[in-house]
């Protein structure tokens, strides 16, 4: 048989610059937004890809991991996704937001509530470790760990998001409440 795919040797060398030790990988709780946002408080872990993503004119356009930890991928490729972590405790996760690419979602512990907008009103899904929920571009959605039997512990979600550097945009919602609370100016800056 003739191999349609080429084949490709690699060293052990090269290949460690692919390998993430949990115990190497750093967390990062800023660089979004609502990062500092009581409700929305986390750690954000860039395992894989997650570059920044070009500034549009005018619009807050954001990493989905933020500027510090898109700065900071573990694993420095460009293949067509990104994975990382979100680590926080009971009742917190991001506000309402939006991907240009495909979101995915697995539980590693605890309980965590998907939701999305649609018709007006949020529908959702709490979701245990390896089940899973993929949310399309374009769906406003967010998550939030709702395993408040266990208050003060925190919890691990694992998100795969397309592309080679996503970007992220909060809802207009999220956005208006994020400057009237003062976590954000009218012209974008947090």
């Amino acid at each position: 048989m003739q191999p349609k795919i080429p084949t490709i040797r690699v060293t052990r060398d090269e290949m460690r610059q692919r390998v993430a030790l949990f115990s190497e990988i750093q967390g990062y709780d800023g660089g979004l937004p609502d990062s500092r946002h009581p409700s929305a408080t986390r750690k954000l872990y860039n395992v894989i890809g997650f570059q920044p993503p070009q500034r549009s004119d005018g619009a807050v356009i954001v990493s989905p991991v933020g500027d510090q930890a898109a700065e900071r991928a573990h694993i420095k490729i460009r293949e067509g996704f990104n994975m990382g972590f979100c680590e926080t405790t009971p009742g917190k996760g991001p506000m309402m937001h939006n991907h240009d690419t495909n979101e995915t979602f697995m539980p590693i512990t605890g309980t965590w509530r998907c939701s999305w907008e649609v018709d007006g009103k949020v529908e959702h899904f709490d979701l245990g470790p390896r089940d899973v929920i993929s949310f399309p571009p374009g769906v406003q959605r967010r998550f939030e760990n709702v395993t408040f039997n266990e208050p003060g512990q925190s919890h691990w979600l694992l998100f795969v998001i397309g592309g080679d550097a996503p970007e992220a945009e909060f809802s207009p919602e999220a956005h208006d409440k994020l400057i009237a609370e003062g976590f954000m100016t009218p012209d974008g800056k947090y």
